[in-house]
């Protein structure tokens, strides 16, 4: 899977999620080529979601939320997931 494949699956899955208004993903792979733990065909994610409902709640059960909706891509495809709530 190629990250445009990829973004625009995660796009799809978050914005399913009634409380998501809006998210912005940003490939962050390029800077982390170079790493011990780097795995070729994974990525680092940094997402930014607005979520008035998400941006409440406390960060453990707000990123909770994202990882069960992303599970299966934390799996097979992402290395790393950065979570901002605007």
């Amino acid at each position: 899977m190629d990250i445009n494949q990829l973004s625009k699956k995660i796009e799809k899955k978050l914005l399913e999620d009634a409380s998501i208004k809006d998210v912005k993903i940003i490939d962050n792979t390029h800077k982390h080529l170079k790493h011990n733990s780097h795995q070729k065909g994974k990525f680092h994610i940094k997402l930014e979601i607005n979520s008035q409902i998400l941006k409440k709640i406390n960060r453990i059960q707000s990123n909770k939320v994202i990882y069960k909706i992303l599970s299966e891509e934390l799996r097979t495809d992402i290395h790393s997931l950065q979570i901002s709530f605007i």
